[in-house]
């Protein structure tokens, strides 16, 4: 295992955004390769729902990629569902990302992410204010909930219950005087009551990287995709209407079908769409 640090709050190296919120940790054990300088640089939270939709798994794979890609560190908590898809979008731009636990800094929490805790290392930091051996407690993971927010100019929630622990980490944010964003979703999913909530109370609507890149003055600049050819260009003009499976790509775009499985794989390997449970759907 990568060895363990710790930087208190009267050390020089203890993040300045952290340090300055009501209540700070009075000290951070870090896991992990990744300098404490990236504790530093311009980070945005990306929190939601355990229990996700795979709609929610996409947007928030392929945002965290973009945020990552132009410079922003990913923070979240490493749980299940939305947290675990900003730390894998993180990491599939080669980006840093920043998993903050509720329990010790050796845990990996949940187990099922050891893997996942293993990349986050490689090249960012889990770090926790709780000491090696410590285990995981209900009331732990809301206090962790303001370290989350703390570190963060910017806090995103993308899908949350009413009573979701995200709504926690935007309310952490508010109070400290941070942005808070959120995603539309779906009026008559429960998954989306808590977003839709924050937009009504004045959070930011984002409906892709560049409403949350705006907040921190980064202009996305977007290359001109190449086209993989005529079948491709013709399936990503149906995408662009909305997800559809691969039988309804292939007939409404009336590309042969065979040639048209095949190049959605390569849309996918290129990241120009996305898969979750059999439904295909432009990349943002």
């Amino acid at each position: 295992m990568t060895e363990i640090r710790c930087i208190r709050r009267r050390e020089h190296a203890f993040p300045d955004l952290l340090a300055a919120i009501h209540d700070p940790p009075p000290q951070l054990y870090l896991r992990g390769t990744g300098d404490v300088s990236v504790l530093e640089l311009p980070a945005v939270a990306v929190v939601g729902a355990r229990a996700c939709s795979s709609y929610g798994r996409s947007v928030t794979r392929s945002l965290s990629r973009e945020l990552a890609a132009a410079g922003l560190v990913v923070v979240s908590g490493m749980a299940r569902g939305i947290d675990g898809e900003a730390h894998r979008g993180a990491l599939d731009a080669g980006g840093r990302t920043v998993a903050v636990l509720g329990c010790g800094v050796d845990r990996d929490y949940p187990a099922a992410h050891a893997e996942l805790a293993r990349r986050i290392c490689e090249t960012g930091l889990v770090v926790s204010e709780y000491e090696a051996g410590v285990e995981p407690a209900p009331w732990r993971f809301p206090a962790r909930n303001r370290i989350i927010a703390g570190l963060c100019r910017s806090t995103l929630v993308i899908e949350a219950r009413e009573r979701s622990g995200a709504l926690i980490t935007a309310d952490f944010a508010l109070e400290e005087g941070r942005d808070v964003l959120a995603v539309p979703g779906e009026i008559t999913s429960s998954l989306s009551a808590g977003t839709n909530a924050l937009l009504r109370l004045g959070a930011t609507p984002v409906t892709c990287a560049a409403d949350v890149l705006e907040g921190f003055g980064i202009e996305l600049v977007k290359p001109e995709p190449a086209s993989l050819g005529d079948v491709a260009d013709a399936l990503l003009r149906e995408l662009a209407q909305g997800a559809l499976t691969a039988d309804e790509l292939v007939r409404a775009s009336r590309v042969d079908a065979a040639h048209g499985v095949a190049t959605l794989v390569e849309l996918e390997l290129a990241g120009r769409v996305t898969l979750e449970d059999g439904v295909y759907r432009a990349a943002l």
